[in-house]
């Protein structure tokens, strides 16, 4: 019996027979997502994008420095054939019955390739003598309507900086793509990783990434996101606290560029002594749609737990629609816990002053919204390595080329 097959279509099966996300939905009222026939594509057939060779199932790994890749297993799977199908999926959660289950279950529905890593201490050696590894992951469309798979799991004590980049040139595949990502993070004890993410789709793509990470004790997980808007562009993550003390922190700036997009991040603390920080700067203009969503719930016994919720929005032009919504469930007495959004425009002062620096408009424009983008990036990384590697990613031109996207889409100031 092809498992493999039959498992995609059960998954078909439960989406038809329960439905897709209603548009009554708490969590993606704002911005419902595009309907089922979206998502699940037509059955396998031959990549309707070219792929570099070696990037192996859309992903391409680059290590990065001389001692990278030690301690670093890569697999790359096929979900098509039922073995590796098995190993692929081994040991994670199933699609469930949550607000965004329906994405689960169509990623299950349509997945074709994936990439297990499994970054651990070298033989003979503990985990405290080791270096910080260094990774850069590129995912390359293979498909146009495609779900990929990212499995990471750092084995105790690991330290790594991860770098994960989704852009491409429309050369490299014209066509409008639909993507549903889901990367499934482990962190086992006093294992911590520092994740930079960029999400650049082109302005026709649907894009839905979802990030699921569980922290077992003393774990530390922070990740620095920059996305851009398309015709859909969801950005979730979810994060599990399961451990004491274990700490989660993410920082995202949002870039709509004319099209709309959404963040949601959902984290569970679960444990004592645990703490999570939310952090998000939104920046429109005109008719633009930007939705920020933070979730953070403290359990029963989480004695001690920390959560900072901070959501930002700026109107650079226009009228745009900015949602931020923070949101706090707190089942126990002794927490702290503080959430607060706030929106407005430009500060006319910091406008005025750069002016008389010799500055035009936009230029002035521009030096500011950098300064406030890498102010709130900064701030996911509270220590070394990653926040040499944030430098150093921010410096390459990266944030200068997003932004500048952004104040490109704006329509001018009328006269």
């Amino acid at each position: 019996m092809d498992t493999a097959l039959a498992d995609r279509l059960a998954a078909r099966h439960h989406l038809h027979s329960q439905g897709w996300i209603a548009r009554r939905s708490e969590h993606f009222r704002h911005l419902p997502p595009p309907a089922l026939e979206a998502w699940i594509g037509p059955e396998p057939d031959a990549p309707a994008c070219e792929a570099p060779a070696l990037s192996g199932a859309g992903w391409l790994l680059q290590p990065v420095g001389p001692a990278a890749t030690a301690g670093v297993d890569a697999r790359w799977l096929d979900a098509l054939d039922p073995a590796q199908r098995n190993a692929l999926f081994a040991n994670l959660p199933g699609p469930g019955d949550g607000e965004a289950a329906p994405f689960a279950w169509a990623h299950r529905a349509l997945c074709r390739q994936g990439l297990r890593l499994r970054i651990h201490t070298p033989p003979g050696k503990a985990a405290a003598d080791c270096d910080t590894v260094w990774l850069h992951l590129h995912h390359q469309p293979r498909d146009t309507v495609e779900a990929p798979l990212l499995v990471l799991a750092l084995e105790p004590g690991v330290r790594c900086v991860l770098i994960e980049t989704h852009d491409r040139a429309p050369s490299a595949c014209a066509h409008p793509l639909v993507q549903n990502l889901h990367t499934h993070i482990h962190l086992a004890e006093g294992a911590q990783l520092q994740h930079l993410r960029l999400a650049l789709p082109q302005a026709q793509d649907r894009m839905a990434q979802h990030v699921h990470a569980r922290l077992a004790q003393g774990a530390r997980y922070q990740q620095a996101l920059v996305a851009t808007g398309a015709a859909y562009h969801l950005q979730r993550t979810m994060v599990q606290l399961q451990g004491a003390n274990a700490q989660a922190r993410s920082a995202a700036l949002l870039l709509p560029a004319g099209q709309v997009l959404e963040q949601q991040v959902h984290t569970r603390l679960d444990a004592a002594h645990t703490a999570a920080h939310t952090e998000v700067l939104a920046l429109a203009a005109d008719h633009e749609r930007v939705v920020a969503n933070a979730h953070s719930r403290i359990a029963p016994g989480a004695h001690e737990a920390q959560v900072r919720q901070r959501l930002s929005g700026v109107a650079l032009n226009g009228q745009p629609r900015m949602v931020l919504r923070p949101h706090l469930e707190i089942l126990h007495d002794q927490v702290q816990a503080a959430h607060g959004a706030t929106w407005g425009r430009l500060p006319e002062d910091a406008l005025f002053y750069a002016l008389q620096r010799g500055l035009d408009e936009a230029q002035a424009r521009a030096l500011l919204t950098e300064g406030m983008a890498r102010a709130v990036l900064e701030r996911a990384f509270d220590d070394d390595p990653g926040a040499q590697a944030l430098a150093q990613w921010l410096d390459s031109g990266v944030l200068a080329q997003a932004l500048a996207r952004q104040l490109q889409a704006e329509v001018p100031h009328a006269a």
